[in-house]
């Protein structure tokens, strides 16, 4: 009997690896068919992105801008509210407000994200077109700071999981040394957590990354190499959403750059997360 549920969950890891294996096979085989059309450094170089017009232009930079901006606008919102939130949960609120607000405020993290994109484009939207009225009615803002309410939950969470780890001694001698609650917060808790902090934000700005629909919703399919949040973008994401609706033939040149687009948001993404399960490690290391 012990045999036989050894044998299925060695199944059940399986199962994933092995689906993990078939999608990036997968990526690697279509992303090389795609690089024997395109030259790479054509991919890498050309300042345009218009693989479905007359005229093609392969170059990844223009979705490549509109990721960054929209994820740097979720995470500047995110960062603050995260980290004072964490602070909060973890060395001033009590058991009981703790059991209440933590719960609450994952709730934003269970949110289906096409309801975070709606509201980013008939919400959001309008209300900042009346402080900026240049504000485009598709644009990189809105999605991006809807974006960032949407992943304050994992900054809180991880964060205040981080700074809970720290262990009571550390705050006790900080005590004894006439140091006020807020000081033991900022100077002797938060330093100590750094690297559980600093791994929670990359893996929120590896979410933000990942992010599909609201940005798809939200902020337009027009891929333009700015750093102007005001107007229209198009993110990775969204661009494979576009080419996945169905109207581009199966292996034509512009079906296969979904495969390249999908590479380079893999690759950025798995780079994040390594480094951030090597900063968990580090801190684990520290107090271990």
């Amino acid at each position: 009997m012990e045999q036989a549920i050894g044998g299925a969950l060695f199944l059940c890891g399986a199962v994933s690896v092995l689906t993990t294996g078939g999608i990036v096979a997968v990526l690697i085989v279509e992303t090389v068919a795609f690089f024997r059309e395109v030259p790479l450094a054509q991919f890498l170089t050309d300042p345009q992105w218009t693989p479905l017009f007359v005229d093609k232009h392969f170059g990844i930079l223009p979705l490549v801008a509109g990721t960054v901006l929209t994820s740097a606008i979720a995470i500047l919102v995110a960062m603050p509210a995260g980290l004072l939130s964490a602070i909060y949960l973890s060395e001033f609120a009590s058991a009981k407000v703790r059991g209440a607000v933590k719960p609450l405020l994952e709730i934003l993290a269970g949110i289906p994200t096409v309801v975070y994109g709606y509201f980013a484009l008939l919400f959001v939207t309008p209300l900042l077109q009346q402080v900026i009225p240049q504000l485009a009615g598709f644009n990189a803002l809105s999605p991006g700071l809807v974006m960032g309410l949407m992943i304050i939950p994992m900054v809180s969470s991880l964060s205040e999981d981080a700074m809970y780890a720290v262990p009571q001694s550390l705050r006790e001698a900080a005590y004894a040394l006439g140091s006020s609650r807020l000081q033991v917060a900022w100077r002797v808790v938060a330093p100590a957590a750094c690297s559980g902090i600093a791994a929670s934000l990359l893996l929120a700005v590896s979410r933000a990354i990942g992010e599909t629909m609201i940005v798809a919703i939200a902020a337009g399919q027009q891929p333009r190499l700015t750093l102007n949040p005001l107007v229209p973008v198009e993110t990775l994401t969204a661009y494979i959403v576009q080419i996945s609706l169905g109207d581009t033939p199966t292996g034509t040149i512009e079906y296969k750059t979904i495969f390249a687009v999908g590479m380079t948001l893999f690759l950025g993404t798995l780079g994040l997360n390594l480094v951030s399960l090597w900063l968990r490690e580090r801190v684990r290391e520290r107090y271990a």
